[in-house]
């Protein structure tokens, strides 16, 4: 549906008074492609299969929150594929609060909180009230990366986050889509999904205690089946223990070290990196925005030497507005400038009492 060339919804760019709406279709053109692909004759079922595709959040309207298929002129635009619920998001509170943050930040009358969403922000302020300072970094962080970028593209992805929010976060009186059988069954799939985070902060690793989850399993596994159990329970352990910052500098190693490798090992070093810090229930997931991580999940297809060369970019600026800001209020850092000063004034002293005496 979203290739046009090959046949799918034209997708363009529209003049609406002074400004320009990119990259939209419209719910008629949706309902026409459906009728015409899927040979429905019945409109009716065509705009139905559309609601369902729109509640998962595939497609969303552009002007409001609430994630149905008009048969008419409302704009409409495709989520990109990182935020599809086929990957088994499961993002978690914190990352909403992250996004909530963001919105706040962004101080533009399009991106203003809801009453509903400030009442949000509130409750989960409250929540992760000693954990808020590295929320807020986290969130700050992310506007500044935002607004490097091209002012169309940030709209896009602007509306992208919003409505991957409202599918798992959605308007009170909404249903929530994300709790239908078509995730379970998913997971049935694929059991061994990690939890993964949207911005890379997980919650407390106590509300997801792996050791409770193997004590409640009531059927008894093969040994093969057990071990490897143990194996992911230990990852998961690990990835709860690890800090984030530790992440981001293993992440940072790993591509500086891929960029001195003979060629003959490149690929091999790509996969191993991409499977460690950026594939979905990745043991270490680094925290990029969608638009990075597209770029290096096309990268990884084509490997090479740079092929994290984005991605490290990224992670570069968030180490810099994050852990060395929070290295510049730590204990350590105080202790050693206060140490460099007093041995400044010890020296002075020194100089003084030579200078007198001689």
């Amino acid at each position: 549906m979203q290739d046009d060339k090959a046949g799918g919804v034209m997708i363009r760019t529209v003049k609406s008074f002074l400004s320009k709406i990119p990259s939209v279709i419209t719910g008629a053109d949706i309902v026409q492609w459906l009728m015409k692909s899927l040979n429905i004759e019945d409109q009716g079922e065509a705009i139905h299969l559309g609601s369902l595709i729109a509640a998962q959040g595939y497609l969303f309207p552009i002007s409001d929150h609430v994630l149905t298929l008009k048969d008419d002129g409302t704009f409409y635009r495709f989520q990109a594929p990182y935020f599809w619920p086929s990957n088994c998001w499961e993002p978690e509170n914190t990352d909403y609060a992250i996004y909530l943050c963001k919105r706040t930040m962004q101080n533009k009358a399009r991106l203003e909180l809801a009453d509903y969403e400030a009442e949000n922000l509130a409750r989960l302020q409250r929540a992760f009230a000693r954990k808020w300072e590295f929320i807020f970094m986290q969130a700050e962080a992310q506007v500044k990366i935002d607004r490097k970028k091209d002012k169309t593209e940030r709209k896009i992805l602007d509306s992208q986050e919003r409505a991957f929010w409202d599918v798992h976060r959605p308007v009170p009186g909404c249903v929530n889509t994300t709790e239908m059988d078509i995730r379970k069954c998913r997971r049935m799939k694929n059991p061994n999904k990690v939890k993964k985070s949207v911005y890379g902060v997980s919650e407390d690793s106590q509300t997801h205690s792996p050791v409770h989850s193997l004590a409640s399993t009531t059927k008894q596994p093969a040994k093969d089946d057990l071990k490897k159990q143990i194996t992911l329970l230990n990852i998961q352990l690990d990835r709860h223990c690890l800090k984030m910052s530790k992440v981001a500098e293993r992440f940072w190693v790993a591509a500086e070290d891929l960029k001195k490798r003979p060629l003959v090992e490149v690929p091999g070093k790509v996969q191993e990196t991409w499977q460690e810090f950026l594939a979905p229930g990745a043991p270490s997931a680094i925290n990029l925005d969608s638009h990075s991580y597209e770029i290096t999940n096309q990268n990884v297809k084509d490997p090479g030497r740079y092929t994290f060369e984005d991605a490290q970019e990224h992670i570069y600026k968030l180490m810099k507005s994050d852990s060395y800001a929070r290295f510049l209020r730590s204990n350590a850092y105080q202790e050693l400038l206060q140490a460099k000063k007093k041995g400044k004034s010890l020296t002075a002293k020194r100089l003084t009492g030579l200078m007198q005496s001689s």
